[in-house]
């Protein structure tokens, strides 16, 4: 009998292979549609992402709504991924849909401003605390543009990120510790040339190592998510930004916050909830009720630096912008969202269910005696197979387990409810409901009971 994490592999093992088979009896519209996709469609999929789900073949899905949605063989599912934070405040939100309705009447995109970007900007610095704005159509964009204006403003050519960290599809990302040697990941396709000769990686929460990789003061801007959410999650240690945001600045760097996931901490995000004072920072997916959109704002004197850098630039393109960036329907999404739907008492409530979640979660790995541990910030949770939380992205990627993972993900799944395929992260949206989550700690519970060792 083998064993991993608490859990007896043999019958995890048997329980995916049932899973699967009930998954495909109960899914005759999704099978003939994978099977239809198949014929144009590369891996069968619109995004070849879509096959990192546990399933046997795509789940199709009719519509979404709040916290649920239908799939095309007319099951319905109450949802905890969210599209991973895409839609964290919910699907189709009234407010946005209206919004987007009432624009679409009225032109989608011209390449020039609508009345709603002023509005928004104004919102954004206040709501954030930086006082100038720029737009995007993903969080990709918004991290690629913002280092390209961190490398501009400081003449700088280096970045720095932390290893194990998700920001996107930026190429100046991609780089690892391996044995504690810096290298670039070996998954990427089509790369050409070498991302350690202009980007640095240390641990996070690695005081000593920020220091040293800063030293040379060849770094343009430190870029990170305040809490790692991409490998797990992995916590700041206590005293860590405040410490950190003092060497970035000694060394004359910049810190770029992003917040795409962080802001499910609160309004402004992690870094307004915990004092950061970020030089830059970029919001994507969830910023427009998940119309595709993101943000990226500058503090006043970098936002001076900046301009002055393009002012001074030869005339012809910046490699900055996209000809739908800050188009009319996506400038009507994210005023509606922000005006109407990223509320303090929507997020109360999110707040108030995601505790209600990791305190069930903790008491089901209790009573199994699992060595697992349970780690949130604001609405968003995550199952970890650890008896307690990584300190750093090397850590987290030892206790990832796909295998167990993928097992729990389906068993879920067939029991109309879904989390994300990427870890076990677990989202609550303002139209959660408590007989949700008790529902989900209630799956677990069970999946726990007939697997744990």
């Amino acid at each position: 009998m083998s064993h991993r994490h608490g859990i007896d592999l043999d019958k995890a093992r048997s329980l995916f292979a049932q899973e699967r088979s009930q998954f495909a009896a109960r899914m005759p519209r999704s099978q003939a549609l994978s099977q239809q996709a198949g014929e144009h469609l590369l891996f069968g999929v619109p995004l070849h992402w879509m096959n990192d789900w546990s399933t046997p073949f795509s789940l199709y899905v009719e519509a979404a709504q709040g916290a649920r949605f239908r799939d095309v063989d007319g099951h319905d599912y109450v949802d905890f991924c969210l599209g991973d934070t895409g839609a964290m405040f919910g699907h189709a939100p009234e407010p946005v849909a209206r919004a987007l309705i009432a624009q679409a009447t009225k032109g989608f995109t011209t390449m020039l401003p609508s009345d709603d970007a002023p509005w928004v900007a104004s919102e954004l610095a206040r709501r954030f605390g930086l006082p100038f704005w720029q737009f995007a159509m993903t969080a990709s964009d918004a991290n690629r543009f913002a280092i390209r204006w961190a490398r501009a403003a400081t003449g700088r050519d280096q970045i720095l990120v932390f290893n194990g960290c998700y920001h996107g599809t930026v190429d100046d990302v991609f780089v690892d510790l391996i044995d504690g040697q810096p290298s670039q990941r070996d998954s990427l396709l089509g790369q050409v040339y070498d991302l350690r000769q202009h980007s640095r990686v240390v641990e996070f929460n690695d005081l000593a190592a920020l220091d040293a990789a800063l030293a040379d003061g060849t770094v343009a801007c430190v870029l990170a998510e305040p809490v790692m959410t991409n490998i797990g999650m992995v916590l700041p240690q206590a005293g860590y930004w405040e410490a950190a945001q003092a060497i970035i600045r000694r060394h004359g760097s910049l810190l770029l916050i992003d917040e795409t996931h962080t802001i499910s901490s609160g309004p402004g995000g992690y870094s307004r909830a915990h004092g950061l004072q970020p030089d830059m920072l970029v919001v994507g997916k969830p910023i427009g009720g998940g119309v595709p959109c993101a943000v990226y704002g500058f503090s006043a004197e970098l936002a001076e630096r900046a301009q002055a850098a393009k002012r001074h630039a030869p005339p012809g393109h910046s490699g900055i912008g996209t000809t739908l960036t800050a188009n009319m329907l996506a400038m009507a999404a994210m005023r509606a969202n922000l005006a109407e739907v990223m509320s303090d008492s929507a997020y109360a409530h999110m707040f108030s269910l995601a505790e209600r979640l990791a305190a069930g979660l903790r008491a089901v790995i209790s009573k199994h005696q699992l060595p697992w541990c349970i780690t949130q910030i604001g609405a968003r949770s995550e199952i970890q197979f650890s008896p307690t939380p990584p300190a750093n992205g090397s850590e987290a990627s030892l206790i990832l387990d796909s295998e167990l993972e993928q097992t729990l993900h389906l068993f879920l799944l067939n029991r109309g409810l879904l989390i994300t395929p990427f870890h076990n992260m677990l989202l609550v949206c303002p139209q959660t409901r408590a007989d949700d989550v008790d529902r989900l700690v209630a799956a677990v519970d069970e999946f726990a009971g007939l697997l744990a060792s």
